[in-house]
């Protein structure tokens, strides 16, 4: 049993100083396909002092409106990417995050072993009830891996996006405490 809410097998999840943040995500989204695997947005680039200071103002609010965690290789401890929940509400519910930016690091299992210790940390640590996500229709590698973490399909938005002059649809997954439980809980001896 791994006591360490934030290290697995392959990652840990880690808090960095915002400087090495906005470095880091300003770096990342100069790749465009990594912009478009994450966000709805048309592409726009951030430099590293306006990503820090937006970062700054989202990590100073209390209580916190995001938990916002690093993604560290645990071989040679490199930030390979980022993890976060985000917009809590009352009813125990939450918006989950993630981006690998570090393409060496894509499709080997470290965005799935971050997304099971950021759902450790909302069901056990947080205690919420559900964790949601959206995924875009071109990208299977982001959901098979969120089926790996657990997550089901529970809605589809078509043709929500143009890209590349092709319409994509958008899935809406979700992942409820008892789900995780039942499928991860002995894992963790829950």
């Amino acid at each position: 049993m791994n006591n360490d809410i934030f290290r697995g097998k392959l990652v840990r999840l880690s808090a960095e100083n915002p400087e090495i943040y906005a470095e880091h995500f300003s770096r990342w989204w100069h790749d465009s396909e990594y912009g478009r695997l994450l966000d709805l947005a048309p592409g726009h680039l951030f430099s590293p002092k306006r990503t820090k200071e937006w970062l700054e103002k989202e990590l100073e609010k209390d209580p916190p409106e995001m938990w916002l965690f690093g993604i560290r290789a645990l071989e040679g401890d490199k930030l390979i990417g980022f993890v976060d929940l985000s917009g809590a509400t009352p009813h125990g519910d939450t918006f989950v995050g993630i981006g690998i930016g570090e393409r060496d690091y894509w499709g080997k299992g470290y965005g799935t072993e971050a997304m099971k210790l950021v759902l450790r940390f909302a069901f056990v640590e947080l205690g919420l009830h559900r964790v949601s996500l959206d995924v875009f229709d071109y990208n299977p590698r982001g959901v098979k891996s969120y089926e790996k973490a657990g997550f089901r399909h529970e809605g589809r938005v078509r043709e929500m996006i143009l890209r590349n002059g092709q319409r994509s649809d958008v899935f809406f997954m979700g992942i409820l405490r008892e789900d995780w439980l039942r499928q991860f809980g002995a894992e963790y001896g829950l």
